[in-house]
């Protein structure tokens, strides 16, 4: 197995938006695309090598999946979101508990990916209601009234010289 490409894990300790947001997203790389299957696409991640342990792998997997939900509650997010992504944990959980044979238990997490889906929710949150956390290409972005403020020295003028 080769490493993904993009598995630098750099974890801010700050708990503003972009850092929760970072982390989320470092923590999700770990557990769902840390290593890249040879000669496919397909990524895996401790989440699947941890449902070939039974159930103490189970275990570990959905607490690590209950850190990037925790990390939601931090942000503030709705009951309503927080219960869609315990349910994602609760899924995963319980397709690797209930499998018998450790190998084939592994194939649900693979495809079912709930950590995946956790940061889909928190990104489209921190999107509508932290916009200045927006990321493109693991580069923060600037809001225009940012960029702006940042290239107009004066505030009183408006309009850049």
């Amino acid at each position: 197995m080769a490493i993904a490409s993009d598995s630098k894990l750099r974890v801010p300790l700050g708990t503003d938006p972009q850092s929760v947001r970072q982390r989320v997203e470092a923590m999700e790389r770990l557990l769902e695309r840390l290593f890249v299957i040879p000669g496919t696409k397909q990524t895996v991640g401790l989440d699947v090598i941890l449902d070939l342990v039974p159930i103490v792998g189970d275990i570990a997997a959905a607490a690590l999946g209950g850190y990037i939900v925790w990390e939601a509650k931090n942000l503030g997010m709705s009951k309503w979101q927080m219960t869609r992504m315990t349910g994602n944990v609760g899924v995963n959980w319980l397709l690797g508990l209930l499998s018998v044979v450790p190998v084939v238990g592994a194939v649900p997490t693979l495809l079912f990916r709930s950590n995946s889906r956790n940061l889909k929710i928190i990104k489209r949150h921190l999107d509508k209601h932290h916009a200045a956390t927006a990321t493109i290409d693991g580069e923060v972005t600037r809001p225009a009234s940012a960029h702006a403020a940042a290239s107009n020295p004066d505030p009183d003028r408006l309009l850049p010289r």
